[in-house]
Parts: C-alpha cells; sequence; structure tokens
C-alpha cells in the first residue's frame, strides 16, 4: 500500500525533456514508522497506523507512550486504510520504516491537508457575490449580501450563503502526478497545487 506522510514545503517550477514548464509543489517527506497494523479480525476493519516526527518525551500522554514503546516519540499519527489496489494482503509489520522510494514517477495519488484558514469572511470573498451596485444611491452596503429570505415562511431556510468563518477544512484533492521523486533529500514533486500553507502536514495516498 503506498502511502505516506509528509510536510508541505512550497510551490516551485520544473522543466521537462521538451523544455515546458511545470508547477509543482514540494513535499518533504521524513521516514514514516508503522506503528500498528489492524485486521478486520480483531479491530473490525483493515488499516496500517504510522508515524512521523519528532516531540518531547514529556509532552507524550502515558497512554500513547506504552503504544509507542520503543518506536520513537511521534509528533503526527495517521491511519490509511487499504483500496482496491493495494489489499490487506500487502500491509507492512509493525516497525517497519517507508519514504519516499515507495513512489515512481508518473504514480496518480491523491493529497489530503488542512487547508489554509482565512478567519471570519463576508459573502464577497467566501463565495463570491457580487454585492450591490457602486453607484445609484448605494451607501455604505456595496459589499452586503442582501435579502437572507422570502416573506414566507418567515424565517431563514437551511443551507442559506453568509458570512462565516472561511478555510482551515479538511480538504482531498484527486488525480495528482508525482512530477519527480529525489530520495537523496526526501523530497516529492507533486504537479499542481496541494492544500495548506507552508508546513502543513500533508497526507499521499497511492
Amino acid at each position: 500500500m503506498k502511502a505516506i506522510l509528509g510536510k508541505k514545503l512550497e510551490m516551485t517550477q520544473i522543466f521537462d525533456g521538451e523544455g515546458n514548464v511545470i508547477p509543482v509543489t514540494l513535499v518533504h517527506v521524513l521516514p514514516n514508522t508503522v506503528i500498528q497494523v489492524k485486521t478486520k479480525e480483531k479491530d473490525g476493519y483493515d488499516a496500517v497506523q504510522v508515524g512521523t516526527g519528532e516531540r518531547k518525551s514529556r509532552n507524550i500522554a502515558k497512554p500513547q507512550r506504552g503504544h509507542f514503546k520503543d518506536l520513537g516519540n511521534f509528533r503526527y499519527v495517521r491511519e490509511f486504510r487499504p483500496s482496491l489496489q493495494a489489499p490487506s494482503s500487502k500491509l507492512q509489520a509493525r516497525g517497519e520504516k517507508t519514504d519516499v522510494s515507495q513512489f515512481q514517477e508518473g504514480d496518480t495519488v491523491r493529497v489530503s491537508g488542512i487547508s489554509k484558514a482565512k478567519g471570519f469572511q463576508g459573502v464577497v470573498k467566501r463565495h463570491g457575490f457580487h454585492g450591490a451596485p457602486a453607484t445609484h444611491g448605494t451607501k455604505h452596503a456595496h459589499r452586503e449580501p442582501g435579502s437572507i429570505g422570502p416573506t414566507w415562511p418567515q424565517r431563514v431556510i437551511k443551507g442559506r450563503r453568509m458570512a462565516g468563518r472561511m478555510g482551515g477544512e479538511r480538504i482531498t484533492v484527486k488525480n495528482l502526478k508525482i512530477a519527480k521523486v529525489d530520495v537523496e533529500n526526501n523530497l516529492l514533486a507533486i504537479l499542481g497545487a496541494v492544500p495548506g500553507r507552508r508546513g502543513t502536514l500533508i497526507e499521499i495516498r497511492g
């Protein structure tokens, strides 16, 4: 099962063999350690739990210390469930390490991460409302939402697009391509943009 955790570095560009510019996102991938292999017989579903990163042992709860045992003080822990292309018979064993070498150029992956949080935003930025006309008597209402409901049933209908917190949600982008694999520097170049700001934890699934 191809799956790994990494941190988003930045967007940049590379050139292919024909000299075309390719926009890519660089992801720094530290070695991932398999913490637990879950099975349908014991846990009710098949999954691989992996950890990466480091933190001080004093910041780790006692149950987690027993769960990690001698594997390390992991900062991030995530689970990956096998897909139809990667059946459960290929799950790794506890203590094994995985790195970027499992991916190859041209592989199709799904990338998940937390999108940029933009705070409380109005309807123009959050939903793309046009706002009120700039002239013809409009005053102090250029970016207001306007009416939020009909005369009947005299309440705001559920799902009405209004101002509120924007971003900071888990986003998954499918069908992205691996443009380049740098095993020496633990880097993956993914074609296009991936969710999140610089330093965001990224989940990559093959």
